[in-house]
């Protein structure tokens, strides 16, 4: 069974190493059927209401991607439905980094957290679960405009830098996400968890790129409304996948303002509900500003700027030059000059690459230590050397065999004899070798001869500087370790019991074995398990459905005075009863 998602789905074939490190098998078995019942309550009651409130899109969207309201999705079934509109899906576990998240996105692959919550968190959830992301991403992703977007949205988001803290944020989350969903966490510690996330979003600083782009994901892919600000539809997965907040987020307590770029600048708190939303006019218009985010930038602007972001990250980036040559490693320091970059230097492992292939003779083993270079012009000549053709650079000694003694704009010196330069598809010089080289910047020494070889980048200015490496086979990416991993909870007898009397009306709705007496099992469960309102709800619904009115009454006046004890359970007894009493029995 593990295996089978990737037989499903040729999109999957193509994701790179570093991702598939972060799938797992589903496991499907081991969902038990009071896991079954859980998602069974959530979809016939998300179904019911999102009919009304929600994008047109959803309900079209659950018949195309295979998602069943009285089964848990199989990832094997839904890879093969998915396939036919140019997606897939895998399995994770739990959170995984937001670099890695939109990387998927960016292959056309829906990430499935592939747990599900339990019975006493049924209406919501931080931990990401198979209703979250099954019920509530993959119906909408069969709208090809959002489908479109949610591709290009990895596609950019991948790309956005981070900052130390946002992966401290990230690891809290996680944390918080773990011990809400565990069985028997002590409060204080989820009270000490969410305190700690309030306290890191407090004291996070000016925000990252990624940090702000999680903002629009946020406000769009989890929360996202569409329509009018009077009259909005549900299309963002948080809102369709929690049965609180849908009809929450209906009501005019919750503040609606029409989307746009200002989006990135509101923050989100994942424990609590949302109170506001953005409102986008269509799909088309959520495309809009993720290109109007995406020019601010250091993907796009380059830049000190986008230098410096890269150097506070401290993870592994890629600086583009003019000429078009990639650096990719940990950027340590940088040399600034009248508002540019003059130097650049990374430290450890590093790689160089034109149009994301690394350069032949450039890869990590070649510059294990680190790489440094000179950006710009050099002092006292208006031509940069790559726009210098073979004249100008006979006339400037920039030649095989040459010594030089080239100065930059800024002050770095680089002397040495050229050994040769190499050349990108336009002919320009994207990179020079030298030996016997010293490079210095006013007293202080940036290379010497006995180090070897100097390889120094050519280009003018900076033009791009993003996350993650130019060339993903230039780095080993598959360390990843999860610093927690979701629990299980350990089942004692009396859990292990509930399970079977969930199982016997499962059996007996599905018609696999019809010998059980419905009567005798709710006599069972209201003696042995007082509290629980789910199955009893199921029991309601068979009885009611074969006509058996005093089991029907009997269940009924069992649920209410289970409201009486639980009165929070109230309103999900109300709404259970509700949906058997509105409509016939659903039968599998």
């Amino acid at each position: 069974m593990a295996n089978l998602e990737y037989e499903s789905n040729p999109i999957l074939e193509k994701l790179p190493k570093h991702l598939k490190q972060y799938i797992k098998p589903q496991n499907y078995e081991d969902y038990t059927a009071i896991d079954q019942a859980v998602w069974r309550y959530v979809m016939r009651k998300n179904v019911d209401y999102l009919s009304k409130v929600a994008h047109q899109s959803y309900l079209e969207g659950l018949q195309k991607t295979g998602i069943s309201i009285d089964n848990i999705p199989n990832m094997y079934g839904m890879n093969r439905i998915l396939k036919e509109i140019g997606w897939a899906a895998v399995a994770v576990d739990g959170f995984i980094p937001p670099s890695a998240f939109m990387e998927f996105q960016a292959y056309n692959v829906l990430v499935i957290a592939s747990d599900i919550r339990q019975l006493e968190n049924i209406e919501y959830t931080p931990a990401p679960d198979i209703i979250h992301e099954g019920a509530g991403h993959a119906p909408i992703i069969a709208n090809p405009e959002y489908a479109e977007y949610l591709r290009r949205f990895g596609e950019i988001g991948c790309k956005a830098i981070s900052s130390a803290k946002d992966y401290e944020l990230y690891e809290a989350v996680r944390h918080l996400s773990i011990i809400k969903e565990a069985e028997g966490t002590p409060k204080k510690d989820i009270e000490k968890a969410e305190k700690h996330i309030e306290y890191l979003q407090e004291h996070m600083g000016e925000p990252s790129e990624m940090a702000l782009i999680r903002n629009l994901h946020w406000w769009t892919v989890e929360y996202g409304l569409i329509g009018t600000v009077d009259n909005p539809k549900i299309y963002g997965a948080g809102l369709l996948s929690s049965i609180g907040e849908s009809a929450w987020c209906m009501t005019d307590d919750v503040k609606k303002t029409v989307y746009g770029l200002e989006a990135a600048k509101t923050a989100f708190d994942i424990t609590k509900p949302q109170p506001q939303l953005f409102v986008t006019p269509n799909f088309a218009h959520l495309s809009q500003v993720l290109e109007d985010f995406s020019n601010t930038m250091a993907l796009r602007t380059g830049g000190l700027k986008g230098v410096r972001k890269l150097v506070k990250s401290k993870a592994l980036g890629t600086i583009e030059l003019s000429t078009g040559l990639q650096i990719s490693g940990v950027f340590d320091n940088i040399i600034e000059h009248d508002g540019k970059p003059l130097y650049l230097r990374t430290f450890g492992p590093t790689a160089l690459s034109y149009r994301e292939k690394e350069l032949v003779g450039h890869s990590t083993d070649h510059h294990k230590e680190g790489f440094g270079s000179p950006v710009g012009k050099l002092k006292g000549i208006n031509l940069a050397i790559e726009d210098m053709g073979p004249r100008d650079l006979k006339a400037y000694k920039i030649f095989e065999g040459e010594r030089v003694d080239l100065e930059f704009e800024g002050g770095v010196k680089v002397s040495g004899e050229i050994i040769t330069g190499t050349r990108n598809l336009k002919g320009e010089i994207v990179l020079i070798t030298l030996k016997d080289c010293k490079v210095t910047h006013d007293d202080t020494i940036l290379f010497l001869p006995e180090w070897g070889l100097y390889h120094m980048a050519v280009g003018e200015k900076v033009t791009s500087a993003f996350n993650g490496p130019a060339d993903l086979d230039s780095f080993d990416l598959i360390g990843h370790e999860l610093a927690e991993t979701t629990t299980k909870s350990k089942k004692n007898q009396e859990r292990r019991l509930l399970e079977q009397y969930y199982q016997q009306v499962r059996d007996y709705r599905e018609t696999t074995n019809t010998t059980i007496s419905r009567t005798k099992v709710f006599q069972e469960i209201s003696e042995k398990f007082p509290d629980d309102w789910l199955l009893s709800i199921e029991l309601y619904e068979l009885a009611r459905a074969t006509n058996e009115a005093n089991l029907s009454e009997a269940i009924l006046k069992h649920l209410e005075a289970v409201k009486q004890r639980k009165p929070k359970l109230g309103h999900l007894i109300d709404d259970g009863l509700q949906l058997v009493n509105d409509s016939p029995v659903v039968k599998s």
